[in-house]
């Protein structure tokens, strides 16, 4: 009997070892302690955004020909009204010579005219008086009075043949603004397509044309960016933006919504957005480059001193793995204002309680064993 018992004893024992042995080893997690700090409800652009010019035109002449003039480089400063780009017009030109010449001439032929017209319309009114007193018949006062209405009308006409080659002048000055580009603004050349002596092409609407000449007033920029659709309802111009930009790694710049477009962008294999326009708070003319990428977060909401957690502790359902005494055991939160780092909890843990993060860890569910990864700390 004792034997039996003395080989129970060690049979027990052995199975109690092997049992500890071979047991689960706890899964090592990443702990986050529950406490209080600021949540703000924010919205992020879906792709990248872009830094804009406030004004910018790409400018190319009306008609097509050789370029005679160039008269900046790119990088230059212009100042508005000056001439930047000029093809050849030398026909135009001798048009505008002939043109002067006509009027010259209209002139001269006019002041011709109506000097006759006021010597017929003198001697209309002599022929008038020697008539009334007798000496001369009620004819030649006629002849005399209608060759004076004659002439008055020649006079008018030849008036009206100065108006007209005038308007031939203009007309011809109006052509050679076709083959000259002018500053419409103050800015700086961003890009020349075409060197001198080469012909330079129109660039209409709708026609892949390079323009002659990308204009831009980097004195004042913006951000361009694309918002999902679903969440154009919430945003409205003055909203407060914090902006970062790749080039500038670490830094945030504020700024706020200065518009929100009215219709939704279509494109091919791409989300529906809406693009929404952002001002920087402090101007950022020559410190920023035009079209550097961008991304913005827009503040819709916020409150401080209160209770958060991470955002990606969050599970389906509003549910949390809660550390406690080796186990994880499964909580549902009521959550409040959330972004994509934190999220305000408003019942359901406790400050100070230990929930995991690292729920992409295989086997991390409710009730099973795991242990605080040394690697990461609690806080």
């Amino acid at each position: 009997m004792r034997r039996l018992a003395l080989f129970a004893v060690l049979a027990a024992v052995a199975i109690a070892a092997a049992f500890w042995l071979t047991r689960p080893k706890p899964i090592p997690v990443m702990l986050k302690e529950v406490g209080s700090g600021k949540v703000e409800a924010t919205l992020a652009n879906t792709r990248a955004g872009t830094v804009e010019a406030c004004q910018r035109t790409k400018l190319s002449t009306i008609i097509g020909g050789r370029i005679e003039v160039l008269a900046v480089k790119e990088g230059d400063r212009v100042k508005k009204g000056q001439l930047l780009l000029k093809l050849w017009n030398d026909d135009q030109q001798a048009n505008a010579a002939l043109a002067q010449a006509q009027v010259a001439l209209a002139v001269r032929r006019s002041d011709e005219a109506c000097i006759a017209a006021v010597n017929a319309e003198r001697e209309a009114k002599r022929q008038a008086d020697l008539k009334a007193r007798g000496f001369v018949s009620a004819s030649r006062e006629e002849a005399a009075r209608t060759d004076a209405e004659v002439r008055r009308a020649s006079c008018n006409s030849s008036k009206a043949d100065i108006a007209q080659a005038e308007a031939r002048l203009k007309a011809t000055r109006v052509e050679q603004g076709r083959v000259a580009l002018y500053a419409p603004f103050d800015g700086t050349v961003a890009k020349i397509v075409g060197e001198l002596g080469e012909y330079s092409t129109p660039s209409p609407p709708g026609v892949p044309t390079p323009p002659a000449i990308d204009l831009i007033d980097d004195s004042c920029l913006y951000v361009k960016a694309p918002m999902d659709e679903v969440d154009a309802p919430k945003i409205a111009p003055g909203l407060p933006v914090r902006i970062t930009l790749d080039a500038l790694p670490g830094k945030v710049l504020p700024g706020k919504v200065r518009r929100v477009a009215p219709y939704v962008s279509a494109v091919e294999k791409q989300a529906r957005t809406v693009d929404v326009e952002v001002d920087f708070d402090e101007a950022q003319g020559g410190k920023l480059l035009v079209g550097y990428s961008a991304d913005v977060e827009i503040v819709l909401a916020g409150r401080a001193d209160v209770l958060r957690i991470p955002t990606s502790a969050i599970q389906e359902g509003g549910k949390v793995l809660v550390y406690a005494d080796g186990k994880l055991e499964e909580r549902t939160v009521k959550t409040g204002l959330a972004n994509w780092e934190y999220t305000e909890v408003t019942d359901g843990l406790k400050a100070g309680e230990r929930i995991v993060t690292s729920l992409e860890r295989a086997g991390v569910k409710a009730g099973v064993r795991v242990a605080p990864d040394e690697k990461s700390p609690a806080r």
